[in-house]
């Protein structure tokens, strides 16, 4: 992580792994493809590539969809596909000017550990709180667990279309699928305890206990994303350090780069 980033914020750096039982070449080109990576990444819903330098940083431009407003903001990546230990890592930084942004300048890495069955995928990323006051009270306890979240089924969506080739938009649809039939059996339970209480009916509690139980205790089908399934806590030192490329990223507003044509993505 930057370290300007981390002693800015008082709050802890976001964690999250995941194992794939994948080839490495999948998982990088699934990752680093900017048409591939807002398909499966909730914090995406567009990477255009804008510029490159001689050293393959990359900056681009991001969006993300908002029902009635897009947030748009600048980044600066750059990967390392082949490293002499066999691992591949990825670092960036990014900023935005938008204020509805409630994340504000950050800096994060991705690592790919090879294992024996596939590999470890690992992010680690640390931002300074956007919207000014209402995002910095609102971090800590609103906005940095969902960020958390939406990375880790975002990571869980990866991982399925990477080992089985399932579309992330058809683990989209599977996940509100199966949070719809959770709710609605909450609902259920909800209603079959108010007739219990209403008429003394030990049979509707049973049946009100019965319901709520499956709606929180069955576990999801495996093609429904979780994020359950990652790590959210690094369980080794070396796995949660930036990779020393991230020192010397340019900054997103650095634009003396080459123009990117859509050429060169082939």
């Amino acid at each position: 992580m930057g370290e300007a980033i981390t002693k800015s914020n008082s709050s802890r750096p976001l964690y999250v792994e995941i194992r794939i039982r994948a080839d490495m070449g999948r998982v990088w080109e699934l990752s680093q493809d900017p048409d591939a990576h807002p398909r499966w990444d909730l914090r995406f819903s567009r990477i255009i590539p804008v510029d490159q330098d001689e050293q393959g940083q990359v900056r681009f431009r991001y969006e993300f969809l908002l029902p009635l407003h897009t947030i748009k903001g600048t980044g600066t990546s750059l990967g390392h596909r082949h490293r002499r230990d066999g691992q591949a890592t990825s670092v960036l930084k990014f900023d935005t000017a938008d204020w509805l942004s409630p994340i504000g300048p950050g800096s994060g890495y991705w690592r790919y550990i090879p294992t024996g069955d596939g590999l470890r995928f690992i992010t680690g990323y640390n931002y300074r709180p956007g919207m000014g006051a209402i995002g910095r009270a609102l971090d800590a306890r609103a906005i940095r667990p969902a960020l958390g979240w939406a990375t880790a089924i975002s990571f869980d969506r990866l991982r399925m279309w990477a080992e089985s080739g399932l579309d992330p938009a058809t683990a989209r649809n599977r996940w509100f699928l199966d949070a719809g039939a959770r709710a609605g059996g909450v609902l259920l339970a909800a209603g079959l305890f108010r007739r219990a209480t209403a008429r003394r009916s030990p049979g509707s509690a049973a049946l009100g206990a019965a319901a709520a139980l499956a709606a929180i205790c069955i576990p999801a089908h495996r093609s429904v994303p979780r994020a359950g399934r990652c790590l959210r806590t690094a369980p080794d030192t070396r796995a949660a350090r930036a990779p020393s490329t991230l020192a010397g990223l340019r900054e997103p507003d650095q634009p003396n780069m080459r123009k990117i044509h859509p050429e060169d993505k082939e």
